[in-house]
């Protein structure tokens, strides 16, 4: 089996399994209690969020543990408004974690402007500017697109946001782990992350706030995690969601150079094999373990369940709104037609793909393609 699926989910990593055992069935004490079972989870909990903050070039009382990116993109969300009618800056682009509760909060009374894209699906830095009002109380826009893998002009962003006093949020869940990231750097006052997105365990994410940034937590109770997230934590998936982190700090380079490799490999090889194909997104602003294709005549449902049948696994798009079965609303807003939108296909690497697997893949992909044109109503038009 060949896995090319690592924006939806990634393999837990050895390492961090091996760091997480001990906390299911020898350090099991609640982080709250203050004996020594307690302390020594609760001391466990602190390392992990060190981990997570040297990840992002944070402090660690910055970082607020969470059960993943939506729960971390709801929190900034619904947590940063204000009692009167505010305004919140976005773009169409966004994860549903997104776009849904400002959905919500429009049905609430409040205001939410939605920045359009270009083809390449990168916003123009000006239209954040021109968008702000004198409601204006948060802008959020994502690092790296989960289906396209664009990467967008967060540090210019985030210029703009602190000339107006505005705080600026990115969903950086596709992007850590792939892309250097630096907060300070950035200048973003809150940055979203995901821990089955870099090789940790699933049901466990964090939400860096920088300091002096005022949050209504969106659980109450306990008062664990500096009051804005209640309940009793997750320690078993903390601590691997740290180790995670932990591992993607030292390796970045050595996977950033491998996901550029397998990248050129299997694009050159496509292009060059398989005619009538277009790579989406931006060809350099981008996240290299994503690469993102549209194969016209032919359907992208029918490309993943031929290539599964072949050992082969890939995607249409993001894992987390598939169950709706609706065109993507990130091609759309590029500006794809139809028929480009239903024929696209994302492959998405891991460390663990390799060169051989890139070969495997191209070989089916072009028996699949091939089967599929053979009987698409768009043979004639195409001279397939």
């Amino acid at each position: 089996m060949i896995y090319l699926d690592n924006a939806a989910s990634t393999a837990v990593h050895p390492e961090v399994v091996k760091e997480m055992l001990p906390y299911f069935d020898v350090q099991y004490g609640n982080p709250s209690s203050i004996h020594q079972f307690g302390r020594k989870a609760k001391n466990a909990i602190q390392k992990a969020r060190k981990q997570v903050a040297a990840l992002i070039g944070a402090e660690s009382s910055e970082i607020i543990f969470t059960s993943g990116g939506t729960e971390s993109n709801n929190t900034i969300l619904y947590g940063g408004l204000q009692n009167r009618i505010s305004h919140i800056i976005t773009s169409t682009i966004e994860h549903e974690a997104i776009l849904q509760p400002c959905q919500k909060i429009v049905q609430n009374g409040f205001k939410v402007t939605y920045l359009s894209v270009d083809e390449h699906g990168s916003i123009d830095p000006n239209d954040i500017t021109d968008s702000i009002t004198e409601d204006t109380v948060l802008v959020s826009i994502m690092l790296a697109n989960n289906e396209v893998g664009t990467i967008q002009p967060i540090k210019e962003i985030s210029e703009i946001c602190k000339k107006h006093l505005i705080p600026f949020h990115t969903d950086a869940v596709q992007a850590v782990g792939k892309v250097p990231i630096n907060v300070k750097e950035l200048g973003v006052d809150a940055l979203s992350i995901s821990s089955h997105k870099i090789n940790g365990p699933k049901g466990v994410g964090a939400l860096f706030i920088k300091k002096g940034l005022q949050m209504t937590p969106l659980i109450s109770g306990g008062g664990q995690e500096n009051e804005l997230r209640s309940g009793t934590e997750n320690v078993a998936s903390i601590v691997g969601f740290g180790k995670a982190c932990e591992i993607a700090k030292e390796r970045l380079r050595e996977n950033i150079s491998h996901f550029r490799t397998l990248h050129s490999s299997i694009l050159s090889k496509i292009v060059k094999e398989i005619p009538h194909v277009k790579l989406n997104g931006h060809p350099e602003k981008r996240i290299f373990n994503n690469i993102h294709l549209t194969f016209l005549g032919v359907n992208g449902e029918d490309m993943i369940i031929k290539l599964d049948e072949h050992g082969i696994a890939a995607s249409t798009g993001s894992a987390c709104s598939v169950h709706t079965q609706k065109a993507s609303h990130v091609l759309k807003a590029m500006g794809f037609n139809h028929e480009q939108i239903t024929g696209s296909l994302r492959i998405s690497f891991g460390y663990m793909n390799t060169l051989d697997e890139v070969n495997q893949t191209v070989e089916v992909l072009k028996k699949v393609v091939a089967e599929l044109r053979s009987v698409s109503p768009y043979k004639t038009k195409y001279n397939f």
